[in-house]
């Protein structure tokens, strides 16, 4: 089959394998392969993990892979690699595929900008190099996960943030997000019915008032989420659901809590504008 690595863009999504390779985790490669395709909706891509290619053997297989897509589908994949052994990328440069090391220009214009030569140690991307800055991390997702969902409250004082909403509009998976990388003590708390109809901040979180930070969700959405967990209920209707989200809206508003509508945004996102919202410092970096 003829390879090409043209596309015509005739108003049809146009698909498109990609390869994300590293000699490590792969996750440094798949961020940031991700999000430079986030730029092009309109292509449909067929993502490929292949992570721990750290010897000529396993680089020799990845080609192998790699050119079966190339020949079977008619158009080169993509690779994004984040490869440091010089002998291991040289052999994935031989695929039929369009190579976008991440590393390669980008190390050596900082070679000549800091005149000294990088380090060629596999796996060196996800060292553990800070002992206080991974201890920071590991406590941060206990902190996290010990004060998820109002399980806990007497713990609040230690909190970097608070992180309020209703049920299922993201507060846990943003805790976790948050303390994991970049080292925030985070707890969260949901607002229930009994909450709502006070019209006014439990008690519980009024000693913490400039700690909280409130998560909005478009009831649509919020429906789409609850039927997944608790299909055709009252909990997950419609009715239920704008019903929250109107009196949720309004405390934040009384109450002065800063808030945030995460409907279309990803973890990643909700994240940064929470920081950049609130002025919090990664305790990590």
């Amino acid at each position: 089959m003829h390879i090409t690595n043209e596309n015509s863009n005739d108003g049809k999504h146009i698909q498109r394998s990609v390869f994300f390779i590293s000699d490590g985790t792969a996750i440094t490669a798949e961020t940031l392969g991700h999000s430079l395709l986030a730029q092009f909706p309109h292509v449909d891509f067929d993502i490929h993990v292949l992570p721990y290619v750290d010897s000529e053997e396993s680089a020799l297989r990845a080609v192998e892979e790699i050119n079966k897509i190339a020949t079977d589908q008619g158009v080169l994949p993509l690779v994004f690699d984040t490869l440091v052994d010089v002998k291991v990328r040289e052999i994935i440069n031989t695929a039929k595929a369009v190579n976008l090391d991440v590393f390669e220009g980008l190390i050596s214009k900082l070679e000549t900008e800091l005149d000294t030569k990088a380090t060629t140690l596999v796996g060196q991307t996800h060292a553990v190099t800070n002992t206080a800055s991974y201890k920071a991390r590991i406590d941060a997702v206990h902190f996290a996960l010990d004060n998820d969902d109002g399980a806990r409250t007497r713990h609040y004082d230690q909190a970097d943030i608070i992180l309020i909403g209703v049920s299922r509009s993201g507060k846990t998976p943003t805790s976790i997000y948050l303390s994991l990388q970049f080292g925030i003590r985070v707890a969260n708390y949901p607002l229930t019915e009994d909450d709502l109809d006070d019209n006014c901040l439990p008690a519980v979180l009024k000693p913490h008032r400039q700690k909280l930070f409130g998560l909005m969700i478009d009831a649509d959405r919020l429906v789409a989420i609850r039927q997944e967990r608790k299909a055709n209920s009252r909990y997950a209707s419609f009715s239920q659901c704008q019903m929250e989200l109107r009196a949720i809206e309004g405390i934040y508003i009384s109450e002065g809590v800063p808030f945030l509508n995460v409907s279309e945004m990803s973890i990643e996102e909700i994240s940064t504008r929470i920081l950049q919202m609130t002025g919090l410092k990664r305790r990590i970096g």
